[in-house]
């Protein structure tokens, strides 16, 4: 690998049509897909993630999707490692690799690396799981908006994993979870570039409402029915399943169930949003402005060959 090699980042809100921008680069410039989204790791996760059809996965070589058993326990590090490996071994034979997602978490764990976080003492630990099984997740969300809200809008704040150990770090530090996430950037052999999908948040919201329905239709109630009994997973910590998994317990009406997941979707793609806009190198197109984002990158490969 040298720095002649180029990371092409097509990231963006849930929803918003990434994995089609992708499959057209990929077959445009005729290199391979690493999928940035750890929800689509999961084999047993179909219609809940909006993973790629199966005719969508033969248009374009994708790598770190179905990958992994819900019951694997698999970590944003355990990710960096991998897909730095796939990245080594892709660059044989090509030039050019594309990254998609809407992960902060992971497209940063790629492309600038993990930080080395504090040991955290036990009893504090045992504090924030102790809070977390007496009052739910909704005091972990609304503590850690307060005491890092930078960390909040990257998260995905439905893994109470995630938040547990955020919110831990936090206490045994002092300091934001966030800011040992600005440490130095890891030197990568390779140049990212950035693409940023935008478009109106009404149309958005609307293509999200929208691609509910049709999860429901294509069977997402049977599909969260049959991983209801391993709803304590790690992976099974997240939208679309777990308003479902309520309302088998009794705790929703089905219409509540698939509004909340509507609206907790949306609440995702604000943080999503919220957190790429912040970062300035990030160039944003339209999704269906294919033939624009093409030209970028032809011009700047040439100008890296020139």
């Amino acid at each position: 690998m040298t720095n002649s090699k180029i990371l092409v980042i097509i990231g963006g809100p849930t929803g918003i049509g990434k994995t089609s921008m992708a499959i057209h680069l990929a077959n445009y410039f005729g290199v391979e897909i690493l999928s940035a989204d750890s929800r689509q790791f999961y084999k047993e996760l179909s219609i809940g993630t909006a993973k790629p059809t199966a005719i969508e996965l033969e248009q374009a070589p994708h790598h770190f999707i179905n990958n992994l058993s819900i019951e694997t326990s698999y970590s944003v590090g355990d990710y960096e490692r991998d897909a730095i490996a796939k990245l080594e071994e892709l660059y044989e034979r090509y030039d050019v690799a594309l990254l998609v997602g809407g992960s902060g978490m992971f497209i940063r764990a790629i492309c600038e690396g993990l930080d080395e976080f504090p040991d955290v003492p036990l009893v504090i630990k045992e504090k924030w799981n102790l809070l977390f099984q007496k009052e739910g997740i909704l005091p972990l969300q609304k503590a850690l908006e307060l005491q890092d809200p930078t960390y909040f809008y990257e998260v995905d704040i439905h893994n109470p994993h995630r938040l547990l150990r955020a919110l831990t770090v936090i206490e045994a530090s002092g300091k934001p979870f966030s800011s040992f996430r600005q440490q130095a950037i890891k030197k990568r052999p390779f140049e990212p570039i950035y693409i940023l999908l935008e478009m109106d948040r009404k149309r958005l919201y609307e293509r999200i409402n929208s691609r509910v329905d049709q999860m429901v239709e294509q069977g997402l109630i049977e599909e969260a029915k049959q991983l209801h009994p391993q709803r304590h997973l790690n992976a099974l910590q997240t939208v679309g399943y777990e308003e479902l998994f309520r309302h088998f317990e009794g705790q929703y009406e089905l219409s509540e169930a698939i509004e909340l997941i509507k609206r907790n979707t949306r609440r995702y793609a604000k943080r999503q949003l919220t957190w790429f806009r912040k970062r300035p190198h990030w160039t944003a197109f339209s999704p269906s402005d294919v033939e624009g984002v093409q030209r970028f990158l032809s011009q700047h490969f040439l100008a890296t060959k020139a």
